[in-house]
Parts: C-alpha cells; structure tokens; sequence
C-alpha cells in the first residue's frame, strides 16, 4: 500500500493542475475589468507580454541553447493560444458570460475527440465517462441550454476559441517530453503576445490603450497568473494525459462561478448542481474500476 507522502506526490501533477484552475478561474472578473482600460486583442497582447516578461525572469538561466524545435513548439503552442484567448476575449463583448462559458466549455469533449482523430489515441472508457458527466455539468453550471445557442457571431467567435484550446492542451501534451519546460514557455506566450498585436487590427484595433494605474495593476496580476498557469501546464502535462487535463481544466467554471458568488452574483441550485457534476467528472475520469481491467484481460487473452 502506497504511503500517503507517495500517493500524493504520484498525484502531485493533477493535484498541480486543479490549482491553476482555481486561478485560471479567478482571473474571469480580472479579465472583464481591464476591457474598461483597453480593447480586447490588445488586452491579450498586453497579458502575455507582461506574463512572458515575468517567466524570462525566472528562467533566464535555462534560456541558453534553445533550438528550432523548441522555437517551432513554442509557435505552435503559442498560436493557439493566441486565438483561443484573443476570440473569446472578443465574443465576451456581444454574448452572455454564461454564454461564452458553455461554448468554450466545449473543449472538455473536443479533447478527447480530437486525440481520437489525429493521432488514434482511443481514451479509456472512464474517459469518456467523465467527460460526458463534466460536460452535462457545464451546462447546467452556466444556467444555459442547448436551445440557446443560435450561432450568432459572438457564438462562432467563441466555438472558435474553444477548439483552439482544445488543440492548446492537445499540443503541450504533444510536445512536452521533447523541449526544455523553460524555454518553451517563454516562446509560446511571446508567440502569444506578438500574434495578438498583429492580428488586432483585423479587428479594428490600431493603437494602444492609455496609462493607467488600475490597467497597470491588472496586467501585472494577469501577466503573473498566466505564466504560473502556463508553467504547472507545461510540467504538469507531461505525466497527465490531454483528455483528463482538459476534464480538469473543466473546474476553472466552477471556481469562476464561485468567486463571482463572493463578488455579489448569485448561483443558481441547477449551477450548484453542475459545479458537483464537473467535480463528479473529474473522479470518474481517474477512476479505473478492477472489473474492467479484468474483463479486457480477459479479451486478450481469448483473443488468437
């Protein structure tokens, strides 16, 4: 029987990503505040240039014999993120936050989909399971249905950006036994940030916001919570797979529903509901009940 020091440092990884999204969840109401100060790929651009800023400090001694794949991974990661951030960032501003939360919720069933069909990594059974019950979650956790989504242009934006962070978790997964942690998270939020600067004025975005203290302010805490939340991932995922990272990442709506509580907005019981249903989720998916493995072994063994 594993001690409790080694059960849990075994879990450490998981345990490492279920923390992040406490402030991946708590930078929601952060988020909102600054598009007061600044439009929103701006915004994003100015986030990950203060968040790569911050991760260059701490690991400027590791930043020395980076390579062209690491800079090619670096890009690739980067580019997602610079969509997935900067779309939703720009539906926020035409749909509902509850919204904007189910669509790219979204990405916790993409995941696994997505793995299936680019590289035929077919997920456990329990997987799947987990997956379908934090999805149900999300629904119920956002008050929303599937009668309300009527793809309007906030909608599509949105869709969009949950596919690339679904490709996002994909990626880092991919490449994450291959580059040096350091280096690489450096690369994808410069990548992140130069490509939100360029692509801004496609939309209508040329000039950058005023000075202003509480901007000031929130980039710096933004800038800080996503290099955290972009190091745990680039570690974390290296002994996590995509599909259970992406159902944990599915806790950060709860978190986000839950300080928002504290800030004044009131929680349905049917999002009560859902919060337990992601949560649900994320045991399930860890979950690998005996019986089956019996019951595969026993196929194998049948099997000529």
């Amino acid at each position: 029987m594993l001690s409790v020091p080694s059960a849990f440092a075994n879990k450490l990884p998981q345990i490492s990503l279920i923390l992040i999204t406490i402030i991946w969840g708590g930078s929601f109401l952060t988020v909102q505040y600054g598009l007061n100060f600044s439009s929103p790929l701006i915004f994003v651009g100015l986030r990950f240039a203060a968040a790569t800023l911050a991760v260059s400090i701490l690991s400027w001694k590791y930043l020395k014999g980076l390579n062209r794949h690491e800079v090619f991974a670096g890009f690739c990661i980067g580019a997602v993120i610079a969509i997935g951030y900067g779309t939703q960032t720009i539906g926020l501003q035409s749909i509902s936050s509850s919204e904007s939360a189910f669509l790219t919720a979204l990405y916790v069933p993409l995941v696994p989909i997505l793995m299936w069909l680019c590289f035929k990594h077919r997920p456990h059974l329990m997987t799947w399971l987990g997956v379908l019950c934090a999805f149900v979650g999300l629904v119920f956790l956002t008050g929303n249905g599937f009668g309300a989504i009527r793809l309007n242009v906030g909608q599509i934006i949105t869709l969009l950006g949950s596919i690339a962070i679904a490709f996002e978790i994909i990626l880092i997964s991919y490449f994450a036994n291959t580059v040096n942690l350091r280096r690489v998270t450096v690369l994808q939020l410069a990548f992140a940030s130069l490509l939100c600067f360029m692509i801004a004025p496609l939309n209508g975005e040329t000039s950058l916001p005023q000075f202003e203290w509480p901007l000031l302010a929130v980039l710096c805490g933004l800038g800080l919570a996503s290099a955290v939340i972009q190091l745990v991932m680039n570690w974390a995922q290296r002994m996590v797979e995509p599909s259970q990272a992406a159902i944990i990442y599915a806790g950060e709506p709860v978190w986000a529903a839950l300080i928002g509580r504290i800030a004044g907005e009131r929680l349905a019981p049917l999002a009560l509901i859902g919060g337990m249903l992601v949560v649900i989720g994320v045991i399930v998916s860890e979950w690998r009940p005996k019986f089956l493995k019996k019951n595969k072994d026993k196929i194998t063994e049948e099997m000529p």
